[in-house]
Protein backbone atom coordinates (compact mmCIF):
# COMPACT_ATOMS: atom_id res chain seq x y z
CA UNK A 1 0.00 0.00 0.00
CA UNK A 2 1.11 3.66 -0.38
CA UNK A 3 1.06 6.00 1.69
CA UNK A 4 -0.25 9.76 1.27
CA UNK A 5 1.76 11.17 -1.26
CA UNK A 6 4.66 8.81 -2.43
CA UNK A 7 5.72 9.13 -6.23
CA UNK A 8 3.62 12.29 -6.05
CA UNK A 9 -0.06 11.07 -6.08
CA UNK A 10 -2.67 12.42 -3.69
CA UNK A 11 -4.75 9.57 -1.86
CA UNK A 12 -7.52 11.73 -2.26
CA UNK A 13 -9.18 10.91 -5.61
CA UNK A 14 -11.57 14.02 -4.98
CA UNK A 15 -13.03 16.50 -2.47
CA UNK A 16 -16.36 18.39 -2.38
CA UNK A 17 -18.96 20.72 0.14
CA UNK A 18 -21.46 18.19 1.96
CA UNK A 19 -24.70 18.20 0.75
CA UNK A 20 -27.88 17.12 2.40
CA UNK A 21 -27.80 14.01 1.95
CA UNK A 22 -24.32 13.25 1.66
CA UNK A 23 -23.15 12.25 -1.55
CA UNK A 24 -22.08 8.54 -1.66
CA UNK A 25 -20.21 5.95 -3.43
CA UNK A 26 -21.22 2.25 -4.17
CA UNK A 27 -22.02 0.10 -2.68
CA UNK A 28 -23.52 2.81 -0.07
CA UNK A 29 -26.40 5.27 -1.21
CA UNK A 30 -26.50 7.88 0.33
CA UNK A 31 -26.39 9.62 4.44
CA UNK A 32 -28.05 11.84 6.27
CA UNK A 33 -27.07 13.64 9.42
CA UNK A 34 -29.54 15.63 11.86
CA UNK A 35 -28.49 17.81 14.62
CA UNK A 36 -31.37 19.06 15.79
CA UNK A 37 -31.52 21.08 19.45
CA UNK A 38 -35.33 20.45 20.18
CA UNK A 39 -36.77 22.14 23.41
CA UNK A 40 -38.52 20.42 26.03
CA UNK A 41 -40.57 17.98 25.56
CA UNK A 42 -44.80 18.21 26.25
CA UNK A 43 -46.62 15.55 27.86
CA UNK A 44 -46.95 13.44 24.63
CA UNK A 45 -43.34 13.90 24.08
CA UNK A 46 -43.55 16.76 21.36
CA UNK A 47 -42.49 19.97 21.44
CA UNK A 48 -44.88 22.43 23.37
CA UNK A 49 -47.77 22.97 20.53
CA UNK A 50 -47.25 26.96 20.70
CA UNK A 51 -43.93 26.05 19.15
CA UNK A 52 -45.59 24.21 15.97
CA UNK A 53 -47.31 27.62 15.05
CA UNK A 54 -46.25 28.15 11.45
CA UNK A 55 -44.05 25.26 10.78
CA UNK A 56 -45.46 23.36 7.97
CA UNK A 57 -46.30 20.20 9.50
CA UNK A 58 -46.13 17.22 7.56
CA UNK A 59 -42.49 18.46 5.95
CA UNK A 60 -40.99 20.71 8.20
CA UNK A 61 -37.12 20.83 6.80
CA UNK A 62 -34.58 23.13 6.86
CA UNK A 63 -36.35 25.38 10.13
CA UNK A 64 -34.01 28.54 10.89
CA UNK A 65 -34.79 27.46 14.39
CA UNK A 66 -32.62 24.86 14.96
CA UNK A 67 -35.22 21.98 14.59
CA UNK A 68 -37.06 20.31 12.66
CA UNK A 69 -40.28 18.06 12.75
CA UNK A 70 -39.57 16.48 9.25
CA UNK A 71 -42.41 14.54 8.69
CA UNK A 72 -43.92 14.11 12.00
CA UNK A 73 -46.79 16.21 13.39
CA UNK A 74 -46.71 16.19 17.20
CA UNK A 75 -43.75 13.80 17.53
CA UNK A 76 -40.50 15.21 14.99
CA UNK A 77 -39.37 12.38 13.11
CA UNK A 78 -40.89 10.18 9.82
CA UNK A 79 -44.14 7.98 10.26
CA UNK A 80 -45.15 4.98 8.35
CA UNK A 81 -43.08 4.48 5.35
CA UNK A 82 -41.99 1.98 2.88
CA UNK A 83 -38.52 0.47 1.51
CA UNK A 84 -37.52 -2.11 -0.92
CA UNK A 85 -33.99 -2.88 -1.87
CA UNK A 86 -31.31 -1.78 0.23
CA UNK A 87 -30.73 -1.44 3.80
CA UNK A 88 -30.86 1.39 6.63
CA UNK A 89 -28.11 1.89 9.43
CA UNK A 90 -29.14 4.47 11.89
CA UNK A 91 -26.48 5.67 14.33
CA UNK A 92 -27.24 7.88 17.13
CA UNK A 93 -25.02 9.69 18.73
CA UNK A 94 -27.78 11.74 20.84
CA UNK A 95 -30.90 11.68 21.40
CA UNK A 96 -33.66 9.02 21.10
CA UNK A 97 -35.08 6.78 18.09
CA UNK A 98 -38.64 5.17 18.56
CA UNK A 99 -39.27 2.26 15.64
CA UNK A 100 -42.08 0.32 14.75
CA UNK A 101 -42.53 -1.66 11.51
CA UNK A 102 -45.20 -3.89 9.89
CA UNK A 103 -43.36 -7.50 10.45
CA UNK A 104 -43.77 -6.89 14.33
CA UNK A 105 -40.96 -5.68 15.51
CA UNK A 106 -40.13 -2.37 17.82
CA UNK A 107 -37.26 -1.12 19.60
CA UNK A 108 -35.80 2.64 21.19
CA UNK A 109 -32.30 3.02 21.04
CA UNK A 110 -30.29 6.35 20.87
CA UNK A 111 -28.07 8.00 22.99
CA UNK A 112 -24.17 7.21 23.25
CA UNK A 113 -23.73 5.39 19.99
CA UNK A 114 -26.74 2.76 19.39
CA UNK A 115 -27.41 0.89 15.78
CA UNK A 116 -29.99 0.12 13.82
CA UNK A 117 -29.35 -1.97 11.23
CA UNK A 118 -32.26 -2.57 8.73
CA UNK A 119 -32.12 -4.98 5.64
CA UNK A 120 -35.31 -4.12 3.97
CA UNK A 121 -35.19 -6.86 1.14
CA UNK A 122 -38.27 -7.67 -0.42
CA UNK A 123 -40.00 -5.32 1.57
CA UNK A 124 -40.84 -3.45 5.03
CA UNK A 125 -42.90 -0.55 6.44
CA UNK A 126 -41.36 1.04 9.19
CA UNK A 127 -41.83 4.66 11.49
CA UNK A 128 -38.92 6.41 13.23
CA UNK A 129 -39.95 8.76 15.45
CA UNK A 130 -37.84 11.41 17.68
CA UNK A 131 -39.72 11.58 21.16
CA UNK A 132 -38.56 14.68 23.57
CA UNK A 133 -37.89 12.53 26.81
CA UNK A 134 -36.81 15.08 28.90
CA UNK A 135 -39.55 17.54 30.08
CA UNK A 136 -37.40 20.14 32.05
CA UNK A 137 -34.91 21.36 28.96
CA UNK A 138 -33.45 20.72 25.51
CA UNK A 139 -33.62 17.21 23.58
CA UNK A 140 -30.65 17.13 21.52
CA UNK A 141 -30.83 14.75 18.49
CA UNK A 142 -27.77 13.97 16.53
CA UNK A 143 -28.00 10.88 14.02
CA UNK A 144 -26.88 9.56 11.00
CA UNK A 145 -28.99 7.36 8.61
CA UNK A 146 -26.89 5.39 6.19
CA UNK A 147 -28.41 3.71 3.06
CA UNK A 148 -26.18 0.51 2.03
CA UNK A 149 -27.75 -1.17 -1.27
CA UNK A 150 -28.03 -4.64 -1.87
CA UNK A 151 -27.06 -6.60 -5.11
CA UNK A 152 -29.98 -7.97 -7.36
CA UNK A 153 -29.60 -11.55 -5.75
CA UNK A 154 -30.38 -10.42 -2.38
CA UNK A 155 -32.98 -7.24 -3.04
CA UNK A 156 -35.79 -9.38 -2.58
CA UNK A 157 -34.15 -11.28 0.53
CA UNK A 158 -36.35 -11.64 3.66
CA UNK A 159 -36.75 -8.05 5.73
CA UNK A 160 -34.34 -8.24 9.10
CA UNK A 161 -34.08 -6.26 12.29
CA UNK A 162 -31.23 -5.94 14.03
CA UNK A 163 -30.02 -3.69 16.88
CA UNK A 164 -25.90 -3.12 17.29
CA UNK A 165 -26.20 -1.55 21.40
CA UNK A 166 -23.27 1.29 21.74
CA UNK A 167 -21.47 -0.97 24.51
CA UNK A 168 -21.59 -3.96 21.95
CA UNK A 169 -19.50 -1.39 19.53
CA UNK A 170 -16.29 -1.86 20.06
CA UNK A 171 -13.60 1.61 20.27
CA UNK A 172 -10.06 2.30 20.56
CA UNK A 173 -8.84 5.65 22.35
CA UNK A 174 -5.46 5.90 20.76
CA UNK A 175 -2.56 8.89 21.48
CA UNK A 176 -1.76 11.13 18.85
CA UNK A 177 0.88 10.09 16.21
CA UNK A 178 2.63 13.29 16.85
CA UNK A 179 3.75 15.15 20.31
CA UNK A 180 1.08 16.33 23.10
CA UNK A 181 -1.49 14.53 24.85
CA UNK A 182 -3.98 14.52 22.55
CA UNK A 183 -5.82 11.26 21.61
CA UNK A 184 -8.30 9.62 18.37
CA UNK A 185 -11.19 7.97 18.75
CA UNK A 186 -12.55 5.46 16.53
CA UNK A 187 -15.43 3.34 16.73
CA UNK A 188 -16.05 0.46 14.34
CA UNK A 189 -19.78 0.03 14.02
CA UNK A 190 -18.91 -2.24 10.62
CA UNK A 191 -15.44 -3.30 8.82
CA UNK A 192 -11.95 -4.58 9.66
CA UNK A 193 -8.01 -3.17 9.76
CA UNK A 194 -8.36 -0.45 11.98
CA UNK A 195 -7.98 -0.97 15.75
CA UNK A 196 -6.84 -3.65 17.24
CA UNK A 197 -7.50 -6.76 16.11
CA UNK A 198 -8.63 -8.93 19.29
CA UNK A 199 -11.19 -5.59 19.81
CA UNK A 200 -12.33 -5.32 15.91
CA UNK A 201 -12.96 -9.17 16.53
CA UNK A 202 -15.88 -8.53 19.01
CA UNK A 203 -17.54 -5.97 15.89
CA UNK A 204 -21.58 -6.63 15.97
CA UNK A 205 -22.25 -9.33 13.08
CA UNK A 206 -24.35 -7.42 10.28
CA UNK A 207 -27.92 -9.21 9.12
CA UNK A 208 -27.78 -12.38 7.40
CA UNK A 209 -28.37 -11.02 3.95
CA UNK A 210 -26.49 -7.94 4.30
CA UNK A 211 -24.14 -6.66 1.49
CA UNK A 212 -21.51 -6.33 4.84
CA UNK A 213 -21.76 -9.89 6.33
CA UNK A 214 -19.38 -11.44 4.71
CA UNK A 215 -16.48 -8.40 5.54
CA UNK A 216 -13.75 -10.16 3.44
CA UNK A 217 -15.47 -10.15 0.42
CA UNK A 218 -16.80 -6.64 0.25
CA UNK A 219 -15.19 -5.01 2.85
CA UNK A 220 -17.62 -2.81 4.13
CA UNK A 221 -16.63 -0.65 7.16
CA UNK A 222 -18.93 2.46 8.48
CA UNK A 223 -16.40 3.60 11.60
CA UNK A 224 -16.38 7.06 13.28
CA UNK A 225 -13.22 9.02 13.86
CA UNK A 226 -12.89 11.73 16.60
CA UNK A 227 -9.64 13.69 16.33
CA UNK A 228 -9.01 16.09 19.53
CA UNK A 229 -7.76 19.26 18.64
CA UNK A 230 -3.78 18.82 17.29
CA UNK A 231 -4.48 14.75 17.12
CA UNK A 232 -2.96 12.85 14.20
CA UNK A 233 -3.86 9.06 13.14
CA UNK A 234 -3.25 7.55 9.94
CA UNK A 235 -6.45 5.97 8.67
CA UNK A 236 -4.85 2.52 7.33
CA UNK A 237 -4.87 1.21 3.39
CA UNK A 238 -8.57 -1.05 2.91
CA UNK A 239 -8.27 -4.34 3.44
CA UNK A 240 -9.28 -4.69 -0.10
CA UNK A 241 -7.03 -2.03 -1.49
CA UNK A 242 -7.42 -0.74 -4.72
CA UNK A 243 -10.93 -2.31 -5.34
CA UNK A 244 -12.15 -0.69 -2.05
CA UNK A 245 -14.10 2.38 -2.79
CA UNK A 246 -13.72 5.11 0.56
CA UNK A 247 -14.90 8.43 1.37
CA UNK A 248 -14.52 10.11 4.58
CA UNK A 249 -17.05 13.10 5.71
CA UNK A 250 -15.84 15.46 7.78
CA UNK A 251 -18.86 16.60 9.51
CA UNK A 252 -17.58 18.71 12.56
CA UNK A 253 -14.74 21.11 13.35
CA UNK A 254 -12.80 24.20 11.93
CA UNK A 255 -10.17 22.53 10.30
CA UNK A 256 -8.91 19.60 9.03
CA UNK A 257 -5.63 18.03 7.13
CA UNK A 258 -6.00 15.09 5.13
CA UNK A 259 -2.86 13.87 3.12
CA UNK A 260 -1.12 17.54 3.93
CA UNK A 261 -4.01 19.23 2.35
CA UNK A 262 -6.47 21.96 4.57
CA UNK A 263 -9.99 21.56 4.38
CA UNK A 264 -11.69 24.58 6.15
CA UNK A 265 -15.50 23.70 5.33
CA UNK A 266 -17.21 20.52 5.91
CA UNK A 267 -16.11 18.28 3.02
CA UNK A 268 -16.65 14.85 1.67
CA UNK A 269 -13.04 13.06 0.62
CA UNK A 270 -12.82 10.19 -1.58
CA UNK A 271 -9.36 8.63 -1.02
CA UNK A 272 -7.69 5.77 -2.64
CA UNK A 273 -8.21 2.51 -1.16
CA UNK A 274 -4.89 1.76 -1.58
CA UNK A 275 -3.46 4.94 0.50
CA UNK A 276 -3.13 5.01 3.92
CA UNK A 277 -4.34 8.42 5.04
CA UNK A 278 -2.51 11.25 7.62
CA UNK A 279 -5.49 13.02 9.39
CA UNK A 280 -4.82 15.79 11.38
CA UNK A 281 -6.84 18.24 13.35
CA UNK A 282 -4.98 21.07 12.98
CA UNK A 283 -7.75 23.91 13.26
CA UNK A 284 -9.00 25.35 17.00
CA UNK A 285 -10.93 22.57 17.94
CA UNK A 286 -11.63 18.72 17.55
CA UNK A 287 -12.58 17.00 14.37
CA UNK A 288 -14.86 14.80 13.70
CA UNK A 289 -15.45 12.27 10.46
CA UNK A 290 -17.13 9.23 9.06
CA UNK A 291 -15.99 7.26 6.84
CA UNK A 292 -18.00 4.94 4.78
CA UNK A 293 -16.05 2.16 2.71
CA UNK A 294 -16.81 -1.40 0.52
CA UNK A 295 -16.25 -2.57 -2.84
CA UNK A 296 -18.76 -1.59 -5.55
CA UNK A 297 -21.96 -3.78 -6.06
CA UNK A 298 -21.47 -2.56 -10.01
CA UNK A 299 -24.95 -3.05 -11.02
CA UNK A 300 -27.41 -0.27 -12.06
CA UNK A 301 -29.43 1.96 -9.34
CA UNK A 302 -32.84 2.94 -10.26
CA UNK A 303 -34.32 4.53 -7.17
CA UNK A 304 -37.40 6.21 -6.75
CA UNK A 305 -38.40 7.35 -3.38
CA UNK A 306 -37.50 4.30 -0.45
CA UNK A 307 -37.61 1.86 -3.49
CA UNK A 308 -33.96 0.73 -4.94
CA UNK A 309 -34.04 -1.49 -7.55
CA UNK A 310 -31.68 -2.57 -10.63
CA UNK A 311 -34.70 -1.97 -13.41
CA UNK A 312 -37.56 0.56 -13.92
CA UNK A 313 -39.76 -2.37 -13.93
CA UNK A 314 -38.34 -3.24 -10.29
CA UNK A 315 -39.65 -0.18 -9.14
CA UNK A 316 -42.82 -0.53 -10.74
CA UNK A 317 -43.39 -4.03 -9.16
CA UNK A 318 -42.37 -1.93 -5.83
CA UNK A 319 -45.10 -0.07 -6.22
CA UNK A 320 -47.52 -2.66 -7.38
CA UNK A 321 -46.70 -5.04 -4.11
CA UNK A 322 -47.03 -1.80 -1.50
CA UNK A 323 -50.62 -1.06 -2.67
CA UNK A 324 -51.70 -4.47 -2.18
CA UNK A 325 -50.36 -5.29 1.19
CA UNK A 326 -48.06 -2.80 2.37
CA UNK A 327 -45.59 -5.01 3.36
CA UNK A 328 -47.21 -6.48 6.31
CA UNK A 329 -49.81 -5.95 8.86
CA UNK A 330 -49.71 -1.92 11.30
CA UNK A 331 -50.52 -3.27 14.21
CA UNK A 332 -49.63 0.11 15.40
CA UNK A 333 -52.16 2.82 17.20
CA UNK A 334 -51.07 5.26 15.12
CA UNK A 335 -48.35 5.92 11.89
CA UNK A 336 -46.46 8.03 13.91
CA UNK A 337 -46.21 5.66 17.01
CA UNK A 338 -44.17 6.20 19.96
CA UNK A 339 -43.64 4.08 23.32
CA UNK A 340 -44.31 5.19 26.54
CA UNK A 341 -41.64 7.67 28.27
CA UNK A 342 -40.43 5.93 31.17
CA UNK A 343 -39.51 2.85 28.47
CA UNK A 344 -36.02 1.68 28.40
CA UNK A 345 -33.53 0.84 25.20
CA UNK A 346 -35.14 -2.34 24.13
CA UNK A 347 -35.78 -4.22 20.53
CA UNK A 348 -38.74 -6.66 19.99
CA UNK A 349 -38.16 -9.00 17.13
CA UNK A 350 -40.22 -10.15 14.61
CA UNK A 351 -39.91 -14.02 15.96
CA UNK A 352 -41.34 -12.10 19.37
CA UNK A 353 -37.48 -12.39 21.06
CA UNK A 354 -37.10 -9.33 23.06
CA UNK A 355 -33.93 -7.71 24.62
CA UNK A 356 -33.68 -4.93 26.83
CA UNK A 357 -31.01 -2.55 27.81
CA UNK A 358 -30.20 -0.28 30.35
CA UNK A 359 -30.59 3.50 30.79
CA UNK A 360 -28.12 5.56 30.36
CA UNK A 361 -26.30 2.70 28.82
CA UNK A 362 -22.80 1.37 30.46
CA UNK A 363 -19.42 2.20 28.75
CA UNK A 364 -18.38 0.82 25.53
CA UNK A 365 -15.81 -2.04 24.76
CA UNK A 366 -12.61 0.20 24.78
CA UNK A 367 -8.69 -0.51 24.68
Amino acid sequence: ACCGLRGGMSAIIKAGPLGFPFACIDPFLFAVYHDDAYPRGDDNMGPPRELLRGRALGSDFGSPTGWNMYHGKSVPGFPKHPHRGFETVTLVRHGIVDHCDSLGSAGRFGEGGDAQWMTAGRGISHSEMFPLLNKEGENRLELFQIWLNLPKKDKMADPHFKMLWSEDIPQATLPSEGSGSASTTIAVVAGRGFIEAKLEDTVPTPPPASYARDVDESDVAIVTIKLERSSKWTLPAARGGVTTRRKVFFFKGSELTADGKVFKEHTGLELRGDASVPLEATGEGDVELLLLQGKPIGEPVVQHGPFVMTSREDIMQAFMDYQKDEFGEWTHDSDAPVHPRETLRFAKHMDGTQEERPWPPPARRES
